[in-house]
């Protein structure tokens, strides 16, 4: 990347905003290729490294940095999550808009000759609907991106996101060099209270409120913390923000030391996410060479610079007092509050925390004013949110969409539907292992945080997970009880030893040696953790397990009562045996069982003896004639 010099005014950017936007401008064939960490692993820089190799064999003049002036030449750039997971390697081709998906090396050939030379599409590279056939060409008519709304990722998937200057064309600090210049900080407290915006790391404490409280505690020295320790099963979307579009969360952060009176920030990501980090630091040295981190920002007498913090991915680093102890070197354990982290955080010092998320919609609220941020959503919690969508639906991924959108809206607009043909919708399973399963019932249920929590259910970090007739609830349950009872840091007595006696409760009804006594037990342990745990871990934890047996108890009863899952999903309750009739008495299920447990003769129908199986459906599996069933 070309050096841009160091920005010492509002002027300096202007300029670097015009020369970038010309130069896109002038552009005649530009191509994005995703390269968030979905489609990195469906073997996105292979096909980078093909297009590049496939470009140079043609010819093509390949325009590498975005500045740099070829007649004709083709620009190839990666960027951040392009939202339709399942279907990565995603590339996106402009002026003609075409997006194709599911790519390999090999398809390099075609998409230069045909689309890059010759402006033709390559209709088996379209998304194509899964029930009418019919292929979209563009982004905005499949129907999984119709139904969003983009605020926060309006950037990502668009900008390369290790290129400062395509964030800087597309208003980036912009919003921090009008607070700089312009505004008070107390200004900007007002406007972020105006505008409504609501924590998006679950809990939707009000972002002005929390700046205002920090920046009226005196003190020399605050701080101000960015929560990236995304660890719920399933969850993706402060990741996949990280990656694509980092420099949003650090213009935030910018915006907030201003506000509060701090000098110094943290970003608090986990180890797991090696690409965020990466991009991360790449932003952070970026933006600290053109003067907008480190000592007087932009000319400014205002100084701010920003570390990047690894954890070791301990769930209950997503609580904030723990997340604290970790950047300090401490174990990641939560502490009683008061005081709280706006009086007394990192090192003793004021310290205000928001997570990924919320600092990436700032810049948007201060460029745009709170009254148009308010236009989106619902009165209670305006603007838009995040959420990952996965699962038993056709299209997973990463959306943004208002709140206030349906659970229908997300499950059969945007997710296309229940995957499974004659299967239908169950339950979603929504903020993670802290959060609970909302049924057919609550289809038409807003997803907004006042809306859920009524419903006993919360937003959380915005994990979406569809399941449908095929799940048993009651082993979605073990699996969440399963993780946060791992996860439990142990301080307090209720979380360490009651998720524990939760979990041995549950193992024991999926294994079919339950009881409803163990049921009522079950119920009474998980209210008990639950108003009694310290931190918002043990407090939530049972939270999969309340609303299973709210919803789904007469699914704990089949097991403990009729010793059956009527899902068919655990392996207890399975019996297989071999059907008479159908039996060609090959003996392939006897070769295979790791048990010796099918005996037989050749050319003769072969048994199960039910005694010795451990029903593992190796013989169902490898049976060439579906004589082996449940």
């Amino acid at each position: 990347m070309s050096k841009i010099g160091v920005i010492s005014s509002q002027k300096d950017l202007s300029r670097i905003k015009s020369e970038v936007q010309a130069a896109i401008a002038a552009e005649k064939i530009r191509l994005t290729l995703c390269c968030g960490n979905g489609c990195v692993a469906s073997g996105a820089r292979e096909v980078f490294d093909a297009l590049t190799a496939e470009l140079e064999r043609k010819n093509v003049p390949l325009k590498i940095d975005i500045l740099e002036e070829k007649e004709n030449g083709v620009r190839l750039s990666a960027s951040g999550c392009q939202g339709l997971c399942q279907y990565g390697p995603i590339l996106k081709i402009e002026p003609y808009n075409y997006l194709y998906m599911k790519l390999l090396p090999e398809d390099a050939a075609d998409i230069v000759e045909e689309t890059i030379l010759n402006g033709r599409v390559i209709d088996r590279l379209l998304f194509k609907d899964d029930t009418t056939g019919k292929s979209y060409e563009s982004r905005e008519d499949i129907p999984f991106y119709k139904h969003q709304t983009n605020i926060l990722l309006s950037d990502c998937g668009v900008i390369d996101p290790k290129d400062i200057r395509q964030y800087i064309a597309r208003d980036g600090y912009k919003a921090a060099s009008e607070v700089i210049f312009s505004m008070s900080p107390e200004d900007v407290c007002r406007e972020i209270l105006d505008s409504g915006l609501r924590g998006r790391g679950g809990a939707g404490f009000p972002t002005g409120r929390k700046w205002t409280l920090t920046a009226a505690v005196q003190g020399e020295k605050k701080y101000v913390v960015c929560n990236g320790d995304e660890g719920d099963p399933g969850a993706f979307m402060d990741g996949a923000v990280m990656e694509g579009n980092p420099h949003a969360i650090l213009e935030g952060m910018l915006i907030a030391g201003y506000a509060i009176g701090a000098d110094e920030g943290y970003i608090y990501v986990r180890a797991e996410y090696p690409l965020a980090i990466l991009s991360l630091r790449k932003a952070i040295e970026q933006a600290t060479e053109a003067g907008l981190l480190g000592k007087n920002v932009m000319g400014s007498p205002f100084s701010f610079e920003i570390h990047i913090k690894e954890g070791a991915g301990a769930f209950v680093c997503g609580e904030e007092t723990a997340l604290i102890a970790s950047i300090e070197g401490q174990r990641g354990m939560p502490r009683p509050k008061p005081p709280f982290p706006a009086q007394s955080g990192l090192w003793g010092k004021p310290t205000v925390i928001n997570n990924v998320e919320t600092y990436a919609n700032i810049s948007k609220i201060i460029l745009h004013g709170s009254d148009w941020f308010k236009s989106f959503g619902v009165e209670t919690s305006p603007g838009t949110k995040t959420f990952s969508i996965t699962g038993e639906v056709l299209n997973t991924g990463l959306i943004e969409i208002p709140f206030g959108t349906t659970i229908r809206q997300v499950v059969f607009d945007i997710g296309g539907g229940i995957r499974t043909k004659g299967h239908e919708f169950k339950a979603v399973q929504i903020g993670g292992p802290s959060g609970a399963c909302l049924t057919k019932e609550h289809l038409d249920l807003p997803l907004d945080y006042d809306s859920l929590r009524k419903a006993g259910a919360m937003v959380g970090s915005g994990g979406l997970v569809i399941l449908d007739e095929g799940t048993c609830m009651v082993e979605v349950a073990r699996y969440f009880m399963t993780f946060t009872q791992s996860e439990s840091c142990g301080k307090c007595v209720l979380c360490r030893e009651g998720t524990k006696r939760m979990l041995e409760i549950l193992e024991k009804i999926v294994h079919g040696e339950g009881t409803l006594e163990d049921i009522d037990l079950l119920e009474e342990l998980a209210l008990t953790v639950r108003d009694g745990s310290l931190c918002g871990l043990g407090k939530t934890a049972p939270n999969p397990v309340l609303s299973t047996l709210k919803f789904f108890r007469h699914e704990y009863i089949a097991h403990v009562v009729d010793k059956v899952c009527p899902a068919g999903q655990c392996q207890s309750f399975k019996t297989y045996s071999i059907t008479a009739d159908k039996c060609k008495g090959c003996g392939l299920c006897a070769k295979k069982c790791p048990v010796s447990a099918i005996s037989g003769e050749i050319k003769s129908p072969f048994t199960i003896d039910a005694a010795k199986c451990i029903k593992c459906g190796v013989c169902a599996e490898v049976c060439k004639f579906n004589a082996v069933t449940l």
